[in-house]
């Protein structure tokens, strides 16, 4: 499968991880707003709790690709990337700006 098909998928994939990660953070974000004890809870089970970090890990990483992604489509549609090796190399650069972006909300996150 050509790499710019990949990169594709993948942004059609983050933008439905990021729908569904709405649910988790409109959650987290109305028991933060409840209260102080709310937003206590929410403030230790994202300290503490390994699959809450997951899942924000999980949305951020949704985002941060989708960005990448999303921003490239924006050069492509002011005329840039069009030919078939400068979408090879835009989808190439976009993966690898994506992971250096993922990685370091890893280590922001844990």
């Amino acid at each position: 499968m050509p790499v710019t098909a990949i990169v594709s998928i993948l942004h059609r994939v983050t933008g439905i991880i990021l729908f569904i990660g709405l649910v988790f953070l409109f959650y987290a974000f109305d028991t933060s707003l409840s209260s102080q004890e709310g937003f206590d809870q929410v403030v230790e089970t994202l300290q503490n709790n390994f699959l809450a970090k997951f899942i924000i890990w999980g949305v951020v990483s949704a985002l941060m690709y989708h960005f990448v992604a999303g921003v490239k489509h924006l050069f492509m549609d002011m005329g840039h990337f069009e030919e078939l090796e400068s979408g090879r190399m835009a989808a190439k650069a976009n993966l690898v700006i994506a992971a250096v972006l993922i990685v370091l909300a890893g280590v922001w996150i844990w």
